[in-house]
């Protein structure tokens, strides 16, 4: 038994934050956010819009396309750090319930940017134990609820949206997820974190104050670990299955900062056709990014079956992974 990306979808807040937008709430300039990351614009939820009904928006595509009844789903996972609640229920508990769908296994993993990532290696490790058939794999994010947007470091970067995928049992080996490479190293806890309000710091006077519930970054050490670790990673999976980077269709990178995008690109000789690119229009929605970028070439109608994915992520804790995945689903009707 063999686990298969069936299908793709993503949702898109209706609220578009642009670069001019910032400019008026923080020091900061269109042509400095453009220089040193690439983003443009990134969209917000409405006040009243949870993470999890992106994830349900986006979770509704990825079933219709995948063609499935959704009572056939017998999984649900979702990959948040923003989460609905902060304890519980999950977040993906929630989309269970809004898309009722009942009396299946529904968790949250959080793994930050490689959250998607981290999930799909969860969904086909079940596949392939023979403990699920269809598993609903979601990526979403509310990141605006978690952003301080006084601080000019972080504000600039982070929007809301969510990615969903239906990954399915198949017999045949050509529709299989190749492989898929997940690590962690927590030595890096504090380069990219949300210091406050859990057991280590409990919400308090003190901590709303220092308005330590917001995400903080060391963004220079970030960058540099990002880009080795990125890199190496997919070297690794890439030598791992004999796999040359001219084999790949399309490398679909986390989308944090077109900087370290293209760096990596270009130390794995990889071409721009091959690379895709969505930081500038929704800037970084974190484990939702990855599913993201691969609806907008799945809509764009070059995103075909047996197109081989190259997937790859970094985020908090650190948390990186890659994936070597063909595409098994079916075209966009239009």
């Amino acid at each position: 038994m063999y686990a298969a990306l069936r299908s793709i979808g993503a949702y898109v807040p209706k609220n578009v934050l642009t670069n001019a937008d910032l400019e008026k709430m923080v020091d900061t300039s269109d042509e400095w956010i453009t220089k040193r990351t690439g983003i443009k614009t990134r969209y917000i939820a409405d006040e009243d819009e949870s993470t999890s009904d992106l994830g349900v928006q986006a979770a509704l595509k990825a079933i219709e396309r995948a063609d499935i009844d959704k009572n056939k789903i017998d999984m649900i996972i979702c990959a948040t750090i923003s989460p609905d609640y902060f304890c519980m229920p999950s977040t993906a508990c929630m989309i269970a319930k809004k898309l009722e769908i009942a009396n299946v296994p529904a968790f949250d993993i959080s793994a930050a940017c490689s959250g998607f990532i981290y999930a799909l290696a969860s969904a086909k490790a079940f596949i392939e134990a023979n403990m699920a058939k269809n598993v609903l794999v979601i990526g979403a994010e509310k990141l605006s609820s978690i952003v301080d947007f006084t601080d000019r470091t972080t504000c600039i970067l982070f929007g809301d949206g969510a990615g969903a995928a239906i990954v399915s049992a198949t017999n045949d080996k050509n529709e299989a997820i190749i492989d898929i490479n997940i690590a962690a190293d927590g030595k890096y806890y504090d380069y990219l974190i949300t210091p406050g309000c859990g057991t280590n710091k409990p919400c308090s006077e003190e901590v709303l104050k220092e308005r330590a519930c917001f995400i903080k970054m060391k963004g220079n050490e970030t960058f540099k670990v990002a880009v080795k670790t990125l890199t190496n990673d997919v070297v690794e999976i890439l030598e791992k299955n004999s796999i040359e980077s001219q084999d790949i269709d399309h490398f679909i990178p986390h989308q944090a900062n077109y900087r370290i995008l293209n760096a990596v690109a270009n130390a794995l000789k990889l071409t721009p056709e091959q690379v895709v690119m969505t930081v500038s229009k929704y800037g970084n929605t974190s484990s939702a990014s990855i599913p993201m970028a691969m609806n907008e070439i799945y809509e764009e109608g070059k995103l075909g079956y047996g197109d081989l994915l190259l997937l790859d992520a970094f985020g908090g804790g650190f948390t990186w992974g890659s994936a070597l995945v063909p595409f098994a689903g079916k075209p966009l009707d239009k």
